[in-house]
């Protein structure tokens, strides 16, 4: 349809033309009365439509042009390459459109490699699970059928459910873990700091441990002033620091030391939780916060990798962060930072 209309329009146009000059020679011809004068003055007119056409055919050539370079530039883009022809610093339109399309471009690339990125993360992340359920449920598999054995002996039986509860216990710590770092991670919980007493969330962190601590007869200590004031979650941030705290207790021999000194700085306020534990070496600092992480010195340890994971991202979204400094066989310390 707008084929036709166009062709329409380029008829009258040349009618329109044709007519124009047709009336001028009229004109010309009844109204100037010197030979020469209308020679000039056709020649003029004439001059002035040839020069109309070739600047339309200048027109139309650039705007060949100018869609063959954008059409180039998407092929290019398309294609997953930079285009021959793009001159990013050039001040001409071609070049605002083609920068216009690159950025777009790059918008769109950057989000296909974090798809990509969030489709391995999620491979990553049901496989870790897959590994972190199956043997618990092995387990209690395996003891539920030999507990339907009737001959099993009472003694053997309160042993098999005593070791069902714990995996059921490990089942359930795991699934907990696996909530908070899904909330964690999709933003689906909200973090609400606020003026508090450091002293109290430090005491909250520290209940959490103490039934585990005094099994192994380690010695917990805290020094924090009960004037130190902080803007912070106190739940999550006690979760925080109650995470690193049972890591130093499951990692610290029978009769060690576990201590928490407080620091007010200029801008932060650091936490030291320090430990008499196995010590981590130190190309594995940055791998202790990663999400499942067990070195496997400590792979027959209980646990799942998640507790220093969980630490990090809570300290983190309160703008705050954590270090590691450790010494093989002499301990270990994780200074948090929260922001004053």
């Amino acid at each position: 349809m707008k084929s036709k209309q166009s062709a329409i329009l380029y008829w009258l146009l040349v009618l329109a033309s044709a007519g124009l000059m047709a009336t001028l020679f009229w004109m010309l011809w009844s109204y100037v009365p010197w030979p020469s004068v209308r020679v000039g003055l056709v020649s003029v007119c004439i001059g002035m439509f040839l020069l109309a056409g070739l600047t339309a055919a200048l027109q139309r050539y650039q705007i060949g042009q100018f869609a063959d370079e954008v059409c180039e530039t998407l092929d290019a883009a398309i294609a997953g390459r930079q285009p021959e022809n793009f001159h990013p610093y050039e001040d001409s339109l071609t070049a605002k459109v083609q920068g216009k399309l690159m950025q777009y471009y790059d918008i769109m690339h950057e989000g296909r490699l974090q798809s990509q990125r969030d489709k391995q993360t999620l491979q990553s992340l049901v496989s870790d699970i897959s590994h972190q359920v199956k043997t618990p449920i092995a387990n209690l598999k395996l003891y539920t059928g030999i507990l339907q054995r009737p001959d099993v002996p009472k003694e053997k039986q309160e042993q098999f459910l005593n070791t069902m509860d714990a995996q059921i216990s490990k089942l359930d710590f795991l699934m907990q873990s696996l909530i908070k770092m899904s909330r964690l991670e999709t933003g689906t919980f909200t973090l609400n700091p606020v003026e508090a007493r450091l002293n109290d969330t430090i005491v909250q962190a520290i209940n959490t441990v103490w039934a585990k601590a005094g099994q192994k007869n380690i010695e917990l200590s805290a020094a924090c002033d009960e004037e130190i004031k902080v803007q912070h979650d106190q739940k999550w941030t006690a979760e925080a620091i109650a995470n690193i705290l049972d890591n130093a207790v499951k990692y610290t021999p029978a009769g060690g030391k576990i201590s928490i000194t407080v620091r007010p700085w200029q801008f932060y306020t650091r936490i030291d939780i320090s430990d008499t534990g196995i010590g981590i070496k130190k190309e594995h600092y940055h791998d202790l916060f990663q999400r499942f992480y067990r070195a496997e010195e400590v792979a027959a340890e209980e646990g799942v990798g998640l507790g220093l994971y969980l630490a990090n991202g809570i300290v983190t979204r309160q703008k705050g962060y954590i270090s590691v400094k450790s010494k093989i066989g002499e301990g270990t310390t994780f200074s948090v930072y929260l922001i004053n």
